[in-house]
């Protein structure tokens, strides 16, 4: 199905257009609503759109478990966390500060010599959002994305994933109907369906910025699109990452079995379909670490993957490493049952690893880990230099011992650095960070947490403007009661 929006239930009187040419006039017409709207409007609709989600859990969960196979106490979960979004965000706008306003009256005295300045920032129009495979609630229709982009005033064109395309079409039902009986306009969120419908969406020139989540080769075509256009436009995607774990002798030696235990239960979790997998974990030769690990993971059962091209890829990850001749088979097996992962752990060296990086630091999707002995702790943290980038890196150590020198390679690599526990897992919050350099993404902001809506905005200077064309946060009265930096100075409310 190409270039294609999926058409409502019968059971729901929302208007859809029909075709990514209504769907992106439909965006364009309605932007003109939500770029003049208030934050208490834009508030209401990301409410609205949470509160319908909880409503209908006990549809929504059912039929995600149907097509992704993570089960109910997962997906409830999940469904949970978009919500939560939604309502984070809705905070975001109340509150202000994303605006960055900021004021500097005249001063004739300046060199040179300075008039009114205004500035703030104002939403870029409207944004692409793709779906992602592996979480079909929080990084897909109604996720971060797009609850991001509507706060900001955007309104959203969903690239559907047909992982879980049924869920993806009533998700799309629900929040469109719960958006506009808030008053939010028509066209503020519609989908559509389809790898060409994808390229086009990217394309087309009333979309203004695109939000992705996806794998490196599908990732880097549509980047690849986005920036090529006569009129480039950001492309915001999370594309590949290893995550790195570093656990340092005396921590070994302190809590072996503790460490091997968490480790396990990261690797597996959710099949190990998430993009915060600790992929390369660092361990003392000698230690014995992988065994420790072994016992852990217990019999290894393949289970599930959210699809046959997934777990295909997956059983090719695990082929390409168990090749190399540095690698050893821990436990799990090669050969995968088809549409499934079996939990498997290999084991390398550092010297191997620097010896071919672009083969033993690829990112395998699924429940896998690499452990990586190394002899001196510089080896290790060559190994850490050569991940690249990385959505997160994660050092386990003991309370006495000097991180200094550590933190400063992990600090170069990752977006999240972690002292204790595992990556998986990642709060949605103010100071949340989920990016990292080339490539576990393309830029330098997050997708996860209250500044990921940074992405959908652009700044906009008013010089010597009148009260009455100012927006309402860069008045002197400031009747939004917003925090605003005037003459340099930060003012709150």
């Amino acid at each position: 199905m190409t270039d294609q929006i999926a058409a409502p239930t019968p059971s729901t009187t929302v208007a859809v257009p029909v075709g990514l040419g209504g769907a992106a006039s439909a965006a364009r017409e309605a932007f003109g609503v939500t770029v003049t709207s208030s934050a208490v409007e834009r508030a209401a609709w990301l409410r609205a759109g949470a509160e319908a989600l909880d409503g209908h859990l006990d549809e929504l969960v059912p039929l995600a478990d149907e097509e992704t196979h993570l089960g109910t106490a997962r997906l409830t979960g999940e469904l949970a966390r978009t919500s939560a979004q939604l309502r984070l965000f809705a905070g975001v706008v109340l509150e202000g500060s994303y605006l960055e306003a900021t004021i500097d009256h005249p001063d004739p005295a300046a060199t040179p010599p300075r008039p009114d300045l205004r500035r703030m920032l104002r939403p870029l129009g409207p944004v692409a959002v793709f779906g992602a495979s592996n979480f079909p609630f929080a990084f897909s229709v109604a996720g971060g994305d797009t609850a991001s982009a509507l706060a900001a005033g955007c309104p959203v064109i969903v690239k559907n994933h047909s992982a879980h395309a049924r869920l993806g079409r009533r998700t799309a039902e629900i929040v469109t109907a719960a958006l506009q009986a808030a008053g939010a306009p028509a066209g503020i969120l519609t989908l559509v369906e389809g790898r060409q419908a994808g390229a086009d969406l990217v394309a087309h020139p009333a979309v203004r910025a695109v939000g992705f989540t996806g794998s490196l080769h599908g990732g880097r075509a549509l980047f690849d699109l986005a920036t090529g256009r006569p009129d480039p436009i950001p492309f915001y995607g999370e594309l590949s990452a290893v995550n790195p774990v570093l656990i340092t002798p005396a921590a070994l030696a302190a809590r072996a079995g503790e460490l091997a235990a968490g480790l396990a239960g990261s690797f597996t979790l959710g099949v190990g379909q998430f993009c915060t997998n600790p992929g390369v974990v660092l361990v003392p030769a000698g230690s014995g670490f992988a065994d420790l690990v072994t016992t852990a993971v217990g019999t290894p059962t393949p289970a599930r993957m959210l699809t046959d091209g997934i777990a295909d890829a997956y059983a090719q990850g695990l082929a390409g490493l168990a090749a190399h001749d540095g690698v050893e088979l821990v436990t799990g097996r090669l050969t995968q049952l088809p549409g499934t992962g079996t939990p498997t752990v290999l084991a390398t060296t550092a010297q191997a690893v620097l010896e071919d990086p672009a083969v033993l630091l690829t990112e395998c999707f699924g429940p896998a880990t690499l452990i990586v002995e190394y002899d001196h702790p510089d080896d290790a943290l060559d190994v850490i230099r050569a991940v690249g980038g990385s959505l997160t890196a994660t050092v386990h150590a003991e309370p006495h011992e000097d991180l200094t020198s550590i933190v400063a390679v992990l600090t170069e690599i990752a977006g999240r650095i972690l002292f204790t526990g595992w990556p998986t897992g990642v709060a949605v919050s103010w100071a949340q960070h989920h990016g990292g350099p080339w490539p576990a993404t393309t830029s330098i902001h997050t997708s996860v947490g209250a500044t990921a809506i940074r992405r959908f905005l652009r700044p906009i200077t008013y010089q010597d403007a009148p009260e009455t064309v100012l927006p309402p946060e860069l008045r002197d009265t400031n009747p939004h009661r917003i925090p605003r930096r005037i003459n340099g100075q930060l003012q709150l409310p």
